[in-house]
């Protein structure tokens, strides 16, 4: 077995440093420059294309023009082969991302009266059509399904559709058919990758071109809605998963390896760090991970042995809780679990991240499925200007203004005075006697 990946702060020079920071998406130059053609034959060719590279990529062999949709009878057959035990999982975990998502919903509209008679605010309305992408390369997602669903339905989107990849026998992921439907979503399309992100910017035969697409995925869909961004809106960047798992000497070691492999499970280009400036938990938790191993699925070990064992994860000691705090800042995680018994003395110092799970009771597993917060996040350090996907993602914002008949003169006033200043004659017009002689003429 490879030897964990591990590391002190004290031997690291700046670029290693910063190598530890550094994500397997930072560099897309590859995915850009490839890219590039598939949007292309999207754009040109339509559903022959995507039937094409979901043969090519994908392996659905099955896949055919008339089939890019998912049916009716589709939906149903999964509602079928579905357990009941995980459908019931899917409804608690619906209602809790619901009840999480209705309290982020904004008035439809504010007015504040600014000055006596001058009011102004804000007026909010859904964006029109939204595609959600819900990967499948190394999984299947129904919890990216839900995340990704209900926060749109509760926006009051109008059309929301889902974009994900064929299995091979052309087929949609049963328990995310059942999740989109329970959601208040029937519209899925089966493409995923760059094709999908084409697909939803220009449209085909079978697909309506969206205005923004949101979910998470490969640097291969980040890629194509970089090369996009100006047809279609790319949402917030999210790409592989990563994670911190900061562990303050309270705790066990051996918990704070089991939390590590969470996001580690992922796939290969993910990112988990353990991080602790305690030498107990660093023993403990290597003494651990092999036991953890033991006890998952063989792939999934092979990912996070891939992780841990690479560039891009294992153990990090620091010399100080000062420092650890200064890393996790430094890095910008899209999920960070502070294993604490007292993480509220944490969080204060903690200012860049975009998911905080906080206590032995709270691993990143319940923040991904089923507390409520959305598990579609930033990540390679963008938690450091946006936030998670949330109902405003779906939403956009106008606003609005009125002057009475008594506010006038004095704003009017002092906009003149400043649209002379920068030279505009036109704005300082606008608010002149030449407008006042036009309302005189109106109310006579």
């Amino acid at each position: 077995m490879s030897s964990i990946s591990f590391y002190e702060t004290k031997n690291l020079n700046q670029e290693q440093y910063e190598n530890l920071i550094k994500r397997s998406e930072t560099d897309l130059s590859f995915f850009l420059e490839k890219v590039g053609p598939i949007i292309e034959a999207v754009r040109t060719e339509g559903d022959v294309a995507l039937v094409r590279y979901g043969k090519e990529l994908d392996g659905a062999k099955l896949l055919n023009t008339s089939t890019l949709k998912v049916t009716t009878e589709e939906f149903d057959e999964a509602f079928d082969s579905v357990d009941t035990e995980v459908i019931e999982a899917i409804k608690y975990a619906i209602a809790n991302i619901k009840t999480f998502h209705e309290e982020q919903k904004p008035k439809a509209m504010s007015f504040k009266e600014i000055k006596p008679g001058a009011y102004a605010g804000d007026r909010y309305t859904p964006i029109r059509s939204v595609a959600l992408y819900v990967p499948r390369g190394k999984g299947s997602f129904p919890s990216v399904t839900m995340m990704t669903t209900v926060p749109g339905v509760v926006a009051g989107v109008p059309e929301l559709a889902i974009f994900t990849p064929p299995s091979p026998d052309g087929r949609v992921d049963a328990a995310t058919l059942v999740a989109a439907r329970l959601a208040g979503v029937e519209t899925i399309y089966k493409c995923g990758g760059a094709q999908a992100v084409a697909a939803a910017t220009f449209g085909t035969e079978t697909i309506k071109p969206a205005l923004k697409i949101v979910g998470p995925g490969s640097p291969w869909v980040v890629a194509a809605k970089k090369q996009l961004a100006g047809l279609i809106d790319p949402g917030l960047p999210a790409g592989p998963s990563e994670a911190i798992v900061f562990a303050d000497g309270s705790t066990h070691g051996g918990l704070a390896a089991l939390d590590v492999l969470i996001e580690a499970e992922h796939g290969p280009d993910s990112s988990a760090y353990l991080l602790t400036h305690s030498h107990r938990i660093v023993e403990e938790a290597m003494a651990a991970l092999p036991v953890h191993w033991s006890k998952m699925d063989k792939q999934r070990v092979e990912f996070s042995k891939a992780v841990m064992c690479g560039e891009n994860g294992g153990i990090i000691l620091t010399s100080s809780l000062e420092e650890s705090y200064k890393f996790i800042n430094d890095y910008a995680p899209e999920h960070l679990e502070l294993l604490s018994d007292e993480p509220f003395e944490h969080l204060p110092h903690i200012t860049e991240a975009s998911e905080i799970l906080m206590g032995p009771h709270t691993p990143i597993s319940i923040g991904n499925f089923a507390l409520g917060p959305n598990c579609v996040l930033p990540t390679s350090r963008a938690a450091r200007t946006y936030g998670p996907l949330s109902v405003h993602d779906f939403v956009k914002c106008s606003s609005i203004g009125y002057v009475t008949k008594p506010a006038y003169p004095t704003i009017a006033k002092h906009t003149g005075v400043l649209a002379r200043y920068e030279g505009f004659s036109s704005h300082a017009n606008a608010v002149s006697k030449i407008r006042d002689s036009y309302l005189k003429e109106e109310s006579n």
